[in-house]
Protein backbone atom coordinates (compact mmCIF):
# COMPACT_ATOMS: atom_id res chain seq x y z
CA UNK A 1 0.00 0.00 0.00
CA UNK A 2 1.84 3.12 -1.04
CA UNK A 3 2.02 6.45 1.45
CA UNK A 4 -0.64 8.91 1.33
CA UNK A 5 -0.51 11.46 -1.16
CA UNK A 6 -0.99 13.82 1.59
CA UNK A 7 1.79 13.47 3.42
CA UNK A 8 3.52 14.56 0.20
CA UNK A 9 4.72 17.83 0.71
CA UNK A 10 7.30 18.67 -1.95
CA UNK A 11 8.16 16.35 -5.28
CA UNK A 12 10.09 17.47 -8.36
CA UNK A 13 12.07 15.39 -10.93
CA UNK A 14 15.11 15.37 -8.35
CA UNK A 15 13.47 15.75 -4.63
CA UNK A 16 10.86 14.12 -2.17
CA UNK A 17 9.68 16.01 0.77
CA UNK A 18 7.45 13.67 2.99
CA UNK A 19 5.83 14.46 6.37
CA UNK A 20 6.96 11.32 8.53
CA UNK A 21 4.85 9.98 11.71
CA UNK A 22 5.68 9.16 14.97
CA UNK A 23 6.34 5.92 15.46
CA UNK A 24 7.64 5.06 11.84
CA UNK A 25 11.16 3.78 10.79
CA UNK A 26 12.70 6.01 7.52
CA UNK A 27 14.80 3.47 6.81
CA UNK A 28 15.33 -0.65 8.23
CA UNK A 29 17.85 -1.14 11.26
CA UNK A 30 19.41 -3.88 12.83
CA UNK A 31 16.63 -5.04 14.28
CA UNK A 32 13.33 -6.65 13.39
CA UNK A 33 10.50 -4.19 12.47
CA UNK A 34 6.81 -5.01 12.81
CA UNK A 35 5.81 -2.45 9.40
CA UNK A 36 8.02 -1.74 6.45
CA UNK A 37 10.13 1.49 6.84
CA UNK A 38 8.69 4.49 4.77
CA UNK A 39 11.29 4.50 2.65
CA UNK A 40 10.33 1.28 1.57
CA UNK A 41 6.76 2.15 0.88
CA UNK A 42 7.90 5.22 -0.91
CA UNK A 43 10.44 2.87 -3.27
CA UNK A 44 7.10 1.51 -4.66
CA UNK A 45 6.25 4.64 -6.56
CA UNK A 46 10.01 5.81 -6.46
CA UNK A 47 11.95 3.23 -7.88
CA UNK A 48 15.18 5.65 -8.18
CA UNK A 49 15.01 7.20 -4.54
CA UNK A 50 17.74 7.11 -2.00
CA UNK A 51 17.31 8.47 1.51
CA UNK A 52 19.18 11.42 2.54
CA UNK A 53 18.86 11.98 5.97
CA UNK A 54 16.48 10.06 8.75
CA UNK A 55 14.52 11.13 12.20
CA UNK A 56 14.41 9.31 15.07
CA UNK A 57 11.34 6.49 15.43
CA UNK A 58 9.71 8.77 17.85
CA UNK A 59 10.07 12.28 15.71
CA UNK A 60 7.59 12.85 13.15
CA UNK A 61 8.02 15.77 10.49
CA UNK A 62 9.73 16.61 7.44
CA UNK A 63 12.09 14.01 6.28
CA UNK A 64 13.84 14.75 2.51
CA UNK A 65 14.83 12.19 -0.27
CA UNK A 66 16.69 12.42 -3.77
CA UNK A 67 14.81 10.72 -6.68
CA UNK A 68 18.81 10.00 -8.11
CA UNK A 69 22.12 8.73 -7.27
CA UNK A 70 23.09 11.91 -9.20
CA UNK A 71 21.16 14.07 -6.87
CA UNK A 72 21.97 12.07 -3.53
CA UNK A 73 25.43 12.20 -4.48
CA UNK A 74 25.50 16.15 -5.24
CA UNK A 75 23.34 16.94 -2.00
CA UNK A 76 26.33 15.09 -0.13
CA UNK A 77 28.83 16.71 -1.91
CA UNK A 78 27.93 20.24 -1.89
CA UNK A 79 25.06 21.44 0.56
CA UNK A 80 23.96 19.04 3.17
CA UNK A 81 25.61 20.78 6.05
CA UNK A 82 23.74 24.18 5.23
CA UNK A 83 21.00 22.76 5.02
CA UNK A 84 18.83 24.48 8.28
CA UNK A 85 16.25 22.35 9.85
CA UNK A 86 13.76 23.91 12.60
CA UNK A 87 12.17 21.53 15.18
CA UNK A 88 9.08 21.98 17.43
CA UNK A 89 9.56 20.08 20.93
CA UNK A 90 7.92 19.78 24.29
CA UNK A 91 10.93 19.91 26.89
CA UNK A 92 10.72 19.45 30.57
CA UNK A 93 10.49 22.65 33.32
CA UNK A 94 10.33 26.06 32.08
CA UNK A 95 13.01 27.96 30.29
CA UNK A 96 13.81 31.41 31.69
CA UNK A 97 15.96 32.20 29.07
CA UNK A 98 14.00 33.59 25.60
CA UNK A 99 16.47 32.44 23.15
CA UNK A 100 19.78 30.40 23.80
CA UNK A 101 22.52 28.65 21.75
CA UNK A 102 23.72 25.17 22.66
CA UNK A 103 27.22 24.52 21.45
CA UNK A 104 28.11 21.27 23.44
CA UNK A 105 30.40 19.02 21.15
CA UNK A 106 28.75 15.41 20.63
CA UNK A 107 30.17 11.81 19.71
CA UNK A 108 30.95 11.53 16.11
CA UNK A 109 29.26 9.01 14.57
CA UNK A 110 32.27 6.60 13.77
CA UNK A 111 32.77 6.65 17.31
CA UNK A 112 35.75 8.32 17.28
CA UNK A 113 36.50 12.05 18.96
CA UNK A 114 33.58 15.11 19.48
CA UNK A 115 32.48 17.29 16.88
CA UNK A 116 31.01 20.43 16.68
CA UNK A 117 27.23 20.99 17.12
CA UNK A 118 24.95 24.12 17.67
CA UNK A 119 21.42 23.82 18.63
CA UNK A 120 19.70 27.13 18.63
CA UNK A 121 16.44 27.53 20.71
CA UNK A 122 13.76 30.29 20.98
CA UNK A 123 10.98 29.52 23.54
CA UNK A 124 7.78 29.79 21.87
CA UNK A 125 5.35 28.64 25.30
CA UNK A 126 5.72 28.03 28.85
CA UNK A 127 3.60 26.15 30.81
CA UNK A 128 3.37 24.75 34.87
CA UNK A 129 5.97 22.57 34.37
CA UNK A 130 7.33 22.56 30.77
CA UNK A 131 8.30 24.64 27.46
CA UNK A 132 7.30 24.60 24.30
CA UNK A 133 10.16 25.51 22.10
CA UNK A 134 11.47 25.75 18.48
CA UNK A 135 15.12 24.36 17.95
CA UNK A 136 17.12 25.21 14.97
CA UNK A 137 20.19 22.89 13.53
CA UNK A 138 22.46 22.81 10.52
CA UNK A 139 24.78 20.04 11.40
CA UNK A 140 22.43 17.07 12.67
CA UNK A 141 24.49 15.14 15.07
CA UNK A 142 23.07 11.89 16.43
CA UNK A 143 20.07 12.67 18.58
CA UNK A 144 21.43 16.27 18.73
CA UNK A 145 18.76 18.04 19.69
CA UNK A 146 17.84 15.22 22.78
CA UNK A 147 21.23 15.78 23.54
CA UNK A 148 21.72 19.22 23.93
CA UNK A 149 18.43 20.00 25.37
CA UNK A 150 19.34 17.46 28.22
CA UNK A 151 22.64 19.41 29.03
CA UNK A 152 20.86 21.91 29.97
CA UNK A 153 18.47 20.64 32.08
CA UNK A 154 15.59 20.85 30.05
CA UNK A 155 15.04 17.16 28.08
CA UNK A 156 12.34 16.63 26.07
CA UNK A 157 8.94 15.35 27.51
CA UNK A 158 9.08 11.59 27.97
CA UNK A 159 12.56 10.78 26.46
CA UNK A 160 13.26 7.55 28.09
CA UNK A 161 16.63 7.63 27.37
CA UNK A 162 17.49 11.39 27.75
CA UNK A 163 14.87 12.62 30.21
CA UNK A 164 13.74 12.38 33.53
CA UNK A 165 12.10 9.31 34.52
CA UNK A 166 10.01 10.18 37.38
CA UNK A 167 8.95 13.52 35.66
CA UNK A 168 7.98 11.39 32.34
CA UNK A 169 6.37 8.88 34.77
CA UNK A 170 4.03 11.44 36.01
CA UNK A 171 3.32 12.67 32.82
CA UNK A 172 2.55 9.90 31.26
CA UNK A 173 0.01 9.30 34.02
CA UNK A 174 -1.51 12.58 33.95
CA UNK A 175 -2.10 12.95 30.52
CA UNK A 176 -1.65 9.44 29.13
CA UNK A 177 1.09 9.72 26.37
CA UNK A 178 4.04 7.62 26.34
CA UNK A 179 6.36 9.18 22.97
CA UNK A 180 8.21 12.31 22.95
CA UNK A 181 7.04 15.64 21.32
CA UNK A 182 9.70 16.45 18.50
CA UNK A 183 8.47 17.46 15.71
CA UNK A 184 10.73 18.77 12.15
CA UNK A 185 8.76 21.64 11.26
CA UNK A 186 10.72 23.32 8.57
CA UNK A 187 13.62 22.10 6.13
CA UNK A 188 15.19 25.12 4.75
CA UNK A 189 17.71 24.68 1.81
CA UNK A 190 19.08 25.39 -1.57
CA UNK A 191 17.48 22.94 -4.57
CA UNK A 192 20.69 21.26 -4.77
CA UNK A 193 19.94 21.58 -8.97
CA UNK A 194 17.86 24.87 -9.47
CA UNK A 195 19.79 26.43 -6.70
CA UNK A 196 16.52 27.81 -5.76
CA UNK A 197 15.47 28.98 -2.01
CA UNK A 198 12.83 26.00 -1.19
CA UNK A 199 10.91 26.04 2.21
CA UNK A 200 9.40 22.41 3.30
CA UNK A 201 6.84 22.49 6.00
CA UNK A 202 5.01 19.98 7.78
CA UNK A 203 1.81 20.72 10.32
CA UNK A 204 2.05 19.98 13.81
CA UNK A 205 0.59 16.42 14.50
CA UNK A 206 -2.78 16.04 16.42
CA UNK A 207 -1.78 14.67 19.40
CA UNK A 208 1.36 17.59 19.63
CA UNK A 209 -1.61 20.21 19.15
CA UNK A 210 -4.01 18.17 21.63
CA UNK A 211 -1.02 18.33 24.61
CA UNK A 212 -0.45 21.95 23.71
CA UNK A 213 -3.80 23.38 24.14
CA UNK A 214 -4.11 21.22 27.53
CA UNK A 215 -1.42 22.29 29.04
CA UNK A 216 -2.27 26.18 27.99
CA UNK A 217 -5.67 25.16 29.77
CA UNK A 218 -3.88 24.02 33.24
Amino acid sequence: MPVNRDRILFEDEYLLGVNKLSGELVVKGKGKVEKLPLFDFLKQDYPGLRSVHRLDFETSGVVMFARTKEVYDRILETNFEEWTKVYTALVMGRIGRTMGIVRTPLPARTGKGMVEAHTEYTVLDRFANSSLIEAKIKTGRHHQIRKHLASIGHPLVLDSLYGHEKFNRLFTKEFGYRRFFLHATRIEMKHPVTGKDIFIEAPLPKPFTAIVKRLREI
